[in-house]
């Protein structure tokens, strides 16, 4: 008897060791390895593509049993594990621990185009995509294209109209659950991350990284029609349907015709009469939040942007564009009425009102009339004395500086504006124009005796 345990035992040692945990069992499709049979046969179902395990609720179908019931808790509602960072929730402890590195702020894969960082590696995966500029999934309803699979069945919705999730303190609805918790959060009033270079701060960890590439100058993204450059692939999307020339989103007050669907609802606020940004210095109101901060930087004095060719400086970079086109001499937007001609098809709009008649603008303080309302945004500084230019010699006061060196000539004989098809001499520019129109007989007024 003990020599046959002895052999038993020597024919066990003659077999190979297996350590613990070694994964003798390989997928034939993949090369995956696995512990235990049984794992593998689960991970092979992925491979045949059968979903056998599908949800009463929603219909979503899943490969695995496990699968349908962690998703079946999206729909209980239930979300045991927060973020004791900013209050998010969600249903499994695997969503938070991913949630949590948002907050450590590390990101060790970045994208060598462009620099965005990502907190993961499939992150970083996924991104790339978006540079090679191939976009295989097109909806059928509005030939919008995308680059991914999900981003397109998250389109999808938007034309279904179905909005089934709404925010209780607005009314605002949202086509997925995601989208609702994500919007609640701005409620809360926390603005848990905040740009280290210019003190920002933001509700969203993916707001703050958006953010982040306005600082870092890179514009991966250019138009090329126009040349203009974007930090991102879908601000270049929205730019491109500028140059179509189609405004589908007009305003059924006035008729003004947008491109874009936000572009109307700020537009819409101009009309409600609701002016909630108002400015510390003058008591100037505003209808939109970025309409006071343009204004604000009038009061700081600084002008950091400045023409090359005659020195005049902007406060603003895009008052700076604006003005570079005067320098160019083309005014390819000409008025029918007077021919006056302009560098922006802009300005020719806003000059068509001065022949309507209709000044639907007034002063609230002297109620004098004006045709657009920047006209009379600016006459209202006369009442507030921000921002004027007073006349030494009679004590009149101007909004910009232009105006009264135009005024100074009433106090000289000097005439600086002549004619070219009569050498007659004006004091104030406007004159010289009306002046030309009896040459173009635009304006003629014919006795009637």
């Amino acid at each position: 008897d003990q020599h046959g345990a002895r052999s038993q035992r020597s024919q066990e040692a003659d077999k190979p060791h297996r350590r613990k945990g070694e994964k003798k069992h390989t997928c034939d499709e993949c090369g995956k390895g696995f512990t235990v049979r049984a794992k593998l046969k689960q991970h092979q179902v992925i491979h045949t593509g059968e979903r056998p395990f599908s949800c009463d609720l929603c219909g979503k179908s899943f490969s695995l049993k496990g699968s349908l019931k962690k998703h079946q808790l999206i729909h209980s509602g239930v979300k045991a594990y927060s973020c004791d960072q900013c209050g998010r929730a969600f249903t499994h402890s695997s969503h938070l621990q991913s949630h949590l590195v948002t907050h450590s702020g590390i990101k060790p894969y970045s994208c060598d185009q462009c620099g965005r960082a990502f907190t993961r590696s499939s992150h970083l995966q996924s991104h790339l995509v978006t540079h090679s500029g191939i976009k295989a999934y097109s909806c059928d309803q509005c030939g919008r294209a995308f680059t991914h699979s999900s981003s397109l069945q998250k389109h999808l919705v938007t034309h279904s109209g179905i909005k089934p999730y709404s925010c209780d303190q607005c009314g605002r609805a949202f086509t997925r659950s995601s989208h609702l918790q994500s919007h609640l959060v701005t409620h809360s009033g926390i603005k848990a991350y905040s740009c280290d270079q210019c003190g920002r701060a933001f509700t969203h960890s993916s707001s703050l990284q958006k953010h982040l590439l306005t600082h870092s100058g890179i514009k991966p993204y250019s138009c090329d029609q126009c040349g203009r450059a974007f930090t991102r692939s879908s601000h270049l999307q929205s730019h491109l349907v500028t140059h179509s020339g189609i405004k589908a989103y007009s305003c059924d007050q006035c008729g003004r015709a947008f491109t874009h669907s936000s572009s109307l609802q700020k537009h819409l606020v101009t009309h409600s009469g609701i002016k909630a940004y108002s400015c510390d210095e003058c008591g100037m109101e505003f209808t939109l939040k970025a309409s006071l901060k343009q204004h604000q930087v009038i009061h700081t004095g600084e002008r950091p942007f400045s023409c090359d060719l005659c020195g005049k400086s902007f406060s603003l970079k895009g008052s700076l564009k604006k003005h570079q086109l005067i320098h160019s001499g083309v005014k390819v937007y000409s008025c029918d009425q007077c021919g006056r001609a302009f560098t922006r098809s802009s300005n020719l709009q806003s000059h068509l009102v001065t022949h309507s008649g209709i000044k639907a603008y007034s002063c609230d303080i002297c109620g004098k009339t004006f045709s657009q309302r920047g006209n009379r945004n600016t006459h209202l500084r006369i009442h507030t004395r921000h921002d004027v230019y007073c006349c030494e010699q009679c004590g009149k006061y101007f909004t910009t500086d232009a105006h009264l060196q135009q005024h100074m000539f009433t106090h000289t004989e000097e005439r600086p504006y002549q004619c070219d098809l009569c050498e007659k001499t004006f004091k104030a520019p406007h004159h010289l124009r009306e002046h030309k129109q009896i040459h173009t007989r635009k304006r003629v007024y014919k006795c009637s005796y």
